[in-house]
């Protein structure tokens, strides 16, 4: 049989041909490998039900919405970090704002309801947190503590398809930008964790750097309770801004290492002591420590080197532990060690930390206020 080929302005029709079902082939690899693409890289939990998987900080897999609106947590400091990085989410607290508080909350979170929790005071209800209708429950777990998998997952039971998410405890400042992430990579606020992480950062990155070199050191006495007779020493967490920018803690001789209670003193032991500067939580405290007679020649009285940790929303130094201590950093070190760290500048740090966290934009007067009340002199701001 004789084949003709037939040439077209100098084209073989066979070669054509073949061309065209390259081509095909290629198109069809394409629209594969783009099916295939998509089918790899989509979620289909999200796809499919509108949930996702996740793995929280004690390693179990847990399923969450994909999207979350409503966010509780079962204690203040997990609380706090919600309010932080996402206020709007948060749809119960463990705790009533008192009125000095309420002046730097926003209105639309003083509602907030108080359904309790499970930390100190252990009086959380189940049916409160399930009333709230949350999206997620976040659990604090104390970082390798013993029976904590136990605890989680007798909340995940009583709390029954609502999930559980377990996140590392906030109670180091030197250690808590994981848990920060991670609550924000759970609940959508990425941008705000990293800015808050990255606020930490900065602060923590100057007293490291200065502390160490730091050698004539202050003796710093941290006073609690509204008698000043209670403290904490050196390595507890209660007291870990003053190790950390560089004070002598003279309860470190105490040894009671992460106390949770504080340890009971005498008058006499803080007068043998003889603090350079006092650091205190106690407003009440802070009032009359000037004119009691008992305190009268210990030099931090003598010197007016008495300071009170600013209050609300929440503390700055300590009570809770947890991520509102990230202001006290800096604080701290201005307290303690003002010409040291005299490249802080702790009037701005104030406003920025408000107006990004609290939500709340503070004034210059309001923030400078803050500072004068706390016992800070104007001229170490």
């Amino acid at each position: 049989m004789l084949r003709i080929n037939i040439h077209i302005k100098g084209y073989n029709v066979v070669d054509m041909e073949k061309k065209s079902k390259i081509i095909i082939l290629i198109l069809a690899l394409l629209i594969v490998s783009g099916v295939a693409t998509h089918l790899f890289l989509t979620p289909l939990t999200v796809e499919n039900s509108g949930a996702k998987n996740i793995t929280d900080m004690i390693g179990r897999a847990v399923e969450i919405p994909a999207s979350l609106n409503k966010v509780v947590a079962t204690s203040p400091p997990m609380t706090t970090v919600v309010y932080m990085i996402a206020p709007e989410k948060l749809t119960a607290l463990n705790f009533e704002w008192t009125d000095s508080e309420k002046v730097y909350v926003p209105s639309q979170y003083q509602g907030l309801p108080n359904i309790g929790g499970w930390y100190g005071t252990q009086d959380g209800s189940y049916e409160e947190f399930i009333a709230s209708e949350p999206d997620i429950v976040i659990e604090s777990i104390d970082e390798g503590g013993d029976g904590d998998l136990s605890t989680v997952n007798e909340r995940q039971t009583k709390f029954g398809k609502i999930p559980v998410v377990a996140v590392n405890d906030t109670t180091s400042v030197e250690k808590v930008d994981a848990s920060i992430t991670f609550i924000g990579e759970v609940i959508g606020a990425q941008d705000n964790a990293k800015k808050l992480t990255d606020f930490n950062d900065k602060y923590l990155d100057i007293v490291h750097k200065k502390s160490p070199q730091i050698t004539d050191k202050k003796n710093v006495y941290y006073a609690e309770g509204n008698d000043g007779l209670k403290t904490n020493p050196s390595g507890s967490v209660h007291g870990q801004l003053i190790d950390l920018v560089g004070g002598n803690n003279v309860a470190d001789s105490l040894s009671q290492g992460n106390t949770t209670s504080g340890v009971q003193v005498s008058i006499e032991q803080v007068i043998s002591w003889n603090p350079d500067v006092i650091i205190t939580t106690d407003p009440d405290f802070y009032a009359k420590v000037y004119n009691d007679s008992n305190w009268a020649g210990i030099n931090a009285v003598k010197n007016h080197e008495v300071y009170l940790s600013p209050q609300s929303p929440f503390k700055w130094f300590d009570r809770p532990v947890g991520a509102n201590m990230i202001i006290g950093v800096p604080w701290t070190a201005k307290v303690i060690y003002p010409d040291q760290y005299s490249d802080i500048d702790m009037l701005s740090a104030t406003k920025e930390f408000y107006s990004n966290f609290y939500h709340f934009d503070l004034s210059d007067e309001q923030a400078k206020q803050i500072l004068l009340d706390s016992g800070l002199k104007e001229e170490n701001f």
